[in-house]
């Protein structure tokens, strides 16, 4: 499986989204409506004030700040390099990205987890909303289906299955893929940002995610995963 791709000429990203206002009651008035509009289905009997902790997941509450990327390496064994971008700037990060992207080749191919539901359409959105030029390996306009170069694992383990969604952190666990004990989960990145200011903190548990998809990528190739010692993150 996956053995047509060169994993030299992949990318593997993960993004870290908070909701855009520390709280519900610093919304402008126009986007408190339209949030309660928004999530008048999903929210059920819980109130709008206390389900904004998850505006996050939500583009047009939420924003980026972090992503992590990973790119394999060449050497007697296949390794791992793991770079992260992070702002409480959403522009200026992701004028970053864009510039990175903009400095690889148009046949990159890029990797995530739900990448083809979340990560990438949100980044998108968020360039839209930001005035940033979207690069040619996140452009889907124009392009035929076999022409995008997006990998998602969580569709490839589907094998055509659109009922379930499968995690990552179970996906690692059936696999035997080892991932250092996390101090915090997706749900708590909202608090820790807005709560304790903690980026780096963020970005370490985003840093993670990336090394877990790249090692279910090569399990999925029937590959021996990328030793420890052969994972390279580098800091700003």
């Amino acid at each position: 499986m996956l053995e047509q791709y060169d994993l030299h000429n992949l990318m593997v990203i993960d993004i870290e989204t908070v909701p855009q206002y520390s709280s519900h009651d610093q919304m402008p008035e126009v986007f408190q409506k339209l949030w309660d509009t928004k999530t008048q289905h999903q929210r059920k009997e819980e109130t709008a004030e206390a389900f904004y902790e998850r505006a996050g997941i939500w583009a047009e509450f939420g924003k980026i700040i972090c992503i992590s990327m990973g790119i394999f390496t060449n050497g007697r064994v296949t390794g791992l390099r793991v770079k992260s971008i992070a702002s409480h700037d959403e522009k200026e990060l992701l004028e970053k990205f864009a510039s990175i992207l903009n400095n690889q080749p148009p046949s990159l191919i890029l990797c995530a987890h739900n990448g083809k539901e979340f990560d990438f359409p949100y980044i998108c959105r968020r360039m839209l909303v930001n005035g940033v030029k979207i690069p040619s390996q996140l452009e889907l306009s124009g392009k035929k289906p076999w022409e995008i170069n997006h990998l998602d694992t969580m569709e490839l383990w589907k094998f055509g299955d659109y009922k379930n969604y499968t995690s990552l952190s179970l996906l690692t666990a059936i696999f035997n893929i080892p991932t250092p004990k996390d101090d915090i989960d997706g749900s708590m990145v909202g608090s820790v940002y807005w709560n304790e200011n903690d980026l780096d903190r963020i970005c370490t548990y985003c840093q993670k995610d990336v090394i877990a998809t790249a090692q279910l990528l090569k399990r999925y190739r029937g590959e021996d995963l990328i030793p420890d010692e052969c994972i390279t993150i580098v800091t700003p």
